[in-house]
């Protein structure tokens, strides 16, 4: 059972559902701009950047997400291939005097969260990818994200359902995106990620990501990505009032199917895929919901 939970384990690597993930040219969308303009050199103060946030978040436009830059004083603003360019105005006006705070930029493919999958954990109304096994004390549980756990109570490790992994003891989506599965079989829990080429990664550690920071995510669709993080504490509107706050940004691709999988970086794990847009042809923009806040939320740590 532990030997059968191992390609489980790989679960945790890089299971669930959900990203795609693509910021392939990422573009500013503003006016046609001559070679003799000037270039943008405002930069926003820790208050005007507040205030241009919180008008984003206000002009409620799904398939958005943004973070603010304190290097460069702007609010950046991803958009994706359903924000139409009128949907693009309304951020600028919902910003009022800040629009100048904002730096708009575009990527393929629709950002989303999605339940599909690869070696994943199931449930009666969808897969997911299992993110990392924890534990506290003697008890052994699995962290994925919480757009999975929101789904059904009991999971399972075969997509006959045959074969319990465990049942869902918390689940926090929207605000944020992440969930906890009580292990049925304590043996089955494996505290490695699997890296898709036969080997496992060992996690000892969680910490916190930081822009530029090189990193992996496993993902049962599209197996181990890398690529970087950046940006922090990203708001990603996904729509039908599903905004998930503190995300990590990447440039890592993914795809559905990946959702809920493990983003590390060498031994120290960091998040749980959340969702994004584009694809791992062309490229992706991946967010994560940060590890530190689950582990935190539930009293667990990693082993």
């Amino acid at each position: 059972m532990k030997q059968a939970f191992r390609t489980g384990k790989p679960f945790r690597a890089g299971r669930l559902g959900a990203v795609v993930g693509a910021l392939v040219a990422a573009s500013v969308l503003a006016a046609p701009t001559s070679s003799a303009q000037p270039a943008d050199t405002f930069r926003a103060t820790a208050s005007e950047l507040s205030a241009a946030s919180e008008a984003v978040l206000a002009a409620d436009v799904p398939g958005s997400a943004w973070y603010t830059d304190p290097a460069t004083g702007k609010v950046v603003v991803t958009v994706d291939s359903t924000v139409s360019e009128a949907e693009v105005a309304t951020l600028r006006r919902s910003a009022g005097a800040h629009a100048k705070s904002l730096k708009i930029e575009r990527t393929q493919g629709r950002i989303n969260k999605l339940i599909a999958g690869g070696q994943a954990i199931y449930t009666g109304g969808g897969r997911c990818s299992l993110g990392f096994n924890v534990r506290s004390g003697s008890t052994y549980y699995a962290l994925t994200a919480g757009h999975c756990t929101n789904i059904a109570s009991t999971w399972y490790t075969n997509s006959a359902n045959t074969t319990v992994l465990g049942t869902r003891t918390g689940s926090s989506f929207p605000t944020n995106d992440y969930g906890i599965i009580r292990h049925s079989n304590a043996s089955a829990a494996d505290g490695r990620v699997y890296l898709y080429n036969g080997s496992y990664r060992d996690i000892t550690g969680a910490g916190n990501a930081y822009v530029g920071q090189s990193v992996q995510r496993s993902g049962s669709t599209t197996g181990l990505r890398s690529g970087t993080v950046t940006g922090l504490n990203a708001t990603v509107n996904y729509g039908n009032g599903d905004v998930v706050y503190g995300l990590i940004q990447t440039n890592v691709c993914a795809e559905p199917g990946d959702s809920g999988g493990a983003l590390f970086s060498g031994t120290t794990a960091l998040g749980l895929t959340s969702g994004g847009s584009g694809n791992c042809s062309s490229g992706g923009t991946t967010f994560f919901q940060p590890v530190t806040e689950a582990l935190s939320a539930y009293g667990v740590s990693v082993f």
